[in-house]
This record gives structure tokens, C-alpha cells and sequence, in this order.
């Protein structure tokens, strides 16, 4: 027989979920499903891991000016849009690209939004540091991680008594063109990048979402550990 896992539910463990290629709506779906388990103290805090097909998201500012593709064009090309409750405005997401759903009560983390946005841009910050000796940094009024003037990681959240949902974007081995749908984030004089571009090959992703799963651990000063499809699939039927 195989030895039984044990899952924390405490406040000092982010259980990690890799879904792997997920639609988004699929995706949307089961982040709202968490977000209420989580709102309900039913459930830990857990972050999804995973990937979308192409897809563009509007955000609570977002302008449909940003896309720039017209409607005929995103029919032709099976692309949906989707108006989500998170903050930032247009962003794109794709398979090569790493999406987190961190849910989290923040009470659990002083209560400070601006400081947990930092430490979002922290973990890529210092990952990308760390294990790929890329130089990563902030730039002023523009939320996201940045290496020189291109943008590697999109963030953007939706926070609601405390509760987090939504969350961030790293591009590992995304098809950069992609991107010229939109104007990223309503930014028209920056670009984006990715691992691969810059590292000149492909990443494996499971590799790759394990480390950001550490790097969240690190800086949020916390444990983490893994749970398997049957595991996070049976806390969904407590909603």
C-alpha cells in the first residue's frame, strides 16, 4: 500500500496546485471555487500553478482600445476576451507562459496590499537572480518585473476582504508575437520578454514552476508543499 499524504491546512503553508494546460474560463472557474473555500476558512491558502490557452483578459481599468486586433481577427484566430475583476488592464496569456493563482488571506500577512505586491515581484526578482543570472528589477509607476526596459512578469489582483485572487504572469518560453494583439498592460513604449528570449532555449515549465513555488515560500516567509489533482480536486466538492 502507499504510504497516506497529509496536507497542512495552517497558516504557515501555501499549498501548491499544478494544473497544467488549463482553459481559461476552466481556470476562472476554479480560482472563484477556491476563492470562496479560502473566504469560508474551509480551506489553507494554495496557489494554482498553470497554463492557458491564447487568450486576452480585461482588467477593471482595462480600455478595449488596447486590443488591437479587431473582432474578425480574434474570431479567425479562436481568440476569446474575457472582462475579469482583477486590476491592470489588457494582458495576454499562453501556453510557455506561467500563471499563478495565489488565494491567500493576507491577514496571515499584515494586512498590506502594496507590500504583497512587492513581494510578488520579488519572488521573480530574485528567482530569475538566483537561478538564471538575469538581473531583474522594478520600474517606477509600472507595476510587474522588468529586465532593462522589457517586461517579463505581468501582475494583477483582485483582493476582497483580504482574500487575494487573479495574480501573475511569467513568460518562460511564451510566443513573444503574441503580443502584438495588444498593448500589454496599456503600454505602448515598452516591450515584453521572456526566459527564453533571453537565455537563447526552451525551460522545462514543471521545473520552472517549482521554483517559483520555492521563491513565493522564501519571500513570503513561509512553508509550501505540493498536492496532488486528487487532492485539490476533492476540496472543490466541499463547494
Amino acid at each position: 500500500m502507499h504510504e497516506p499524504k497529509f496536507y497542512k491546512f495552517t497558516n504557515n503553508c501555501v499549498n501548491v496546485a499544478l494544473l497544467g494546460l488549463v482553459p481559461y474560463e476552466q481556470g476562472l472557474s476554479i480560482q472563484e471555487k477556491f476563492f470562496r473555500l479560502r473566504e469560508e476558512q474551509k480551506i489553507g491558502d494554495i496557489m494554482l500553478l498553470l497554463e492557458h490557452p491564447p487568450v486576452i483578459t480585461v482588467g477593471r481599468r482595462g480600455k478595449e482600445s488596447n486590443i488591437l486586433l479587431s473582432q474578425e481577427e480574434l474570431i479567425a484566430r479562436g481568440i476569446r476576451v474575457y472582462h475579469i475583476d482583477r486590476g491592470g488592464d489588457v494582458t495576454y496569456h499562453g501556453p510557455g507562459q506561467i500563471v499563478g493563482y495565489p488565494i491567500l488571506d493576507l491577514h496571515n500577512y499584515g494586512k498590506d496590499i502594496r507590500r504583497f505586491i512587492w513581494n510578488i515581484e520579488e519572488v521573480f526578482i530574485q528567482l530569475l537572480k538566483n537561478e538564471y543570472g538575469i538581473t531583474a528589477g522594478r520600474v517606477p509607476s509600472y507595476t510587474g518585473v522588468w529586465v532593462d526596459n522589457e517586461k517579463i512578469t505581468s501582475i494583477g489582483f483582485a483582493v476582497k476582504r483580504w482574500i487575494t485572487k487573479h495574480g501573475f504572469a511569467f513568460n518562460v518560453n511564451t510566443n513573444l508575437e503574441h503580443f502584438k494583439w495588444i498593448n500589454p498592460c496599456g503600454i505602448t513604449d515598452r516591450s515584453m520578454t521572456s526566459l527564453e528570449n533571453i537565455t537563447g532555449h526552451k525551460h522545462d515549465i514543471t521545473k520552472v514552476m517549482l521554483q517559483v513555488a520555492s521563491y513565493f515560500a522564501k519571500i513570503f516567509q513561509t512553508d509550501y508543499q505540493i498536492i496532488d489533482k486528487h487532492e485539490w480536486s476533492s476540496w472543490l466538492k466541499e463547494d
